[in-house]
């Protein structure tokens, strides 16, 4: 599953023709949690709430790119990497 950021721990990365809906998988201190792009709700698992703040903080910057990356998984293209949250 490639990466596609990292920051303050916290793993952001996308499967290769995944199902719908478009989404991203997060991984944090043993926490793991598949986001929604359309609406940054977590579509399972759980993180932190300091955690989910800081990705739902990145996830609202950087959307498009994640939807552009999405659509570059599901045809099993290379996945753009995205800047992390400073």
């Amino acid at each position: 599953m490639p990466e596609i950021s990292r920051f303050f721990g916290i793993v952001v990365q996308m499967y290769y023709a995944d199902h719908d809906p478009p989404h991203f998988h997060v991984r944090y201190a043993g926490q793991k949690a598949l986001i929604s792009i359309e609406n940054l709700a977590v579509l399972r698992g759980a993180l932190s709430s300091r955690a989910l703040g800081l990705v739902t903080e990145w996830a609202a910057l950087h959307r498009e790119e994640l939807m552009q990356d999405w659509i570059l998984a599901r045809a099993e293209a290379q996945l753009n990497p995205i800047a992390p949250l400073e």
